[in-house]
């Protein structure tokens, strides 16, 4: 199995509710790395799982729809704790999503599968894996 991981990161604010989250109830502030693997049984014809470039943007521009944001406030998550797995799921859907509409070309038919993890700190991430079959 061949993989090709990207690297960026995140700052979002956000709160979350239920006790047992303590001080993390109150609105603070959070920056993730975001490291989205792609993984694959065969190269593509270019010996390429996909470009490295295409990906990179493609990821940015996913980041871009948190980046600096309060999620408290963001209408898609209203009612919903941002815990950070809760955030990997949602940057691993929101990629899949523009997989599948093109944006990393013909020769993403061939992924299997996509990780991604955001590592709040060096002591703690999250991450959520899943197949890319449409």
């Amino acid at each position: 199995m061949y993989t090709l991981c990207v690297r960026d990161h995140v700052m979002i604010a956000h709160s979350l509710s239920g006790e047992v989250f303590g001080r993390a109830q109150r609105l603070h502030g959070a920056t993730y790395v975001v490291d989205l693997e792609l993984h694959r049984k065969e190269l593509d014809s270019d010996g390429l799982v996909v470009d490295i470039g295409r990906l990179s943007q493609t990821l940015r521009a996913v980041l871009d729809e948190l980046d600096y944001r309060n999620l408290d406030e963001e209408p898609a998550f209203a009612g919903r704790n941002t815990t950070t797995e809760f955030l990997a799921r949602t940057v691993f859907d929101r990629v899949a999503e523009r997989i599948h509409a093109g944006d990393l070309g013909a020769s993403a038919i061939g992924l299997g599968s996509m990780r991604v993890v955001l590592r709040e700190s060096h002591v703690a991430w999250a991450a959520y894996q899943g197949d890319l079959t449409p």
